[in-house]
């Protein structure tokens, strides 16, 4: 009898194990003024000139990193408007926007890998973005660190 109750707690022991495996594949992600903040959609366009545009979105909020290539590099954030990151936040209250560009703000966008094959891009990125119209309901800087983008599919424009 001891036996039969030895079998069958290990029995049970080894069919109650499961392997609940999520991936989170495309993502965007970063800290937002220090707090985790995750897209839950995520894009990119590649334009005709060879410019990339990732963008990303949560239910009203979009965060939008360009760059003049595909070339894995580092892009310099706040010296044009070639290479930028805007946030914009849409709510009740109205729309506050933050953005890099000549002269504002400071950060990078380095892409690491651009899959031509699968149409993908992955990278990190990281910036301070200035509120653009002096919006009083949202501080005067929108910092963003530790930001990563993982197999964004990028869908070639023609146009």
């Amino acid at each position: 009898m001891k036996y039969f109750f030895l079998y069958s707690l290990l029995f049970l022991a080894f069919i109650s194990c499961q392997d609940d495996v999520k991936f989170n594949n495309p993502a965007f992600e970063g800290q937002k003024d220090n707090v985790f903040w995750r897209a839950v959609d995520a894009k990119a366009f590649l334009s005709k000139s060879g410019s990339l545009s990732i963008e990303a979105y949560t239910r009203n909020e979009k965060v939008t990193l360009k760059t003049t290539s595909t070339i894995l590099q580092t892009y310099i954030l706040g010296t044009s408007t070639s290479n930028m990151a805007t946030y914009v936040l849409t709510d009740s209250s109205g729309t506050i926007t933050f953005a890099t560009g000549t002269g504002r703000g400071s950060g990078q966008i380095v892409i690491d890998e651009y899959d031509t094959v699968n149409k993908t891009v992955t990278g990190t990125f990281k910036f301070n973005a200035e509120n653009v119209f002096n919006n009083p309901l949202a501080g005067p800087i929108l910092n963003f660190q530790y930001g990563h983008f993982y197999k964004v599919p990028v869908t070639v424009l023609v146009l």
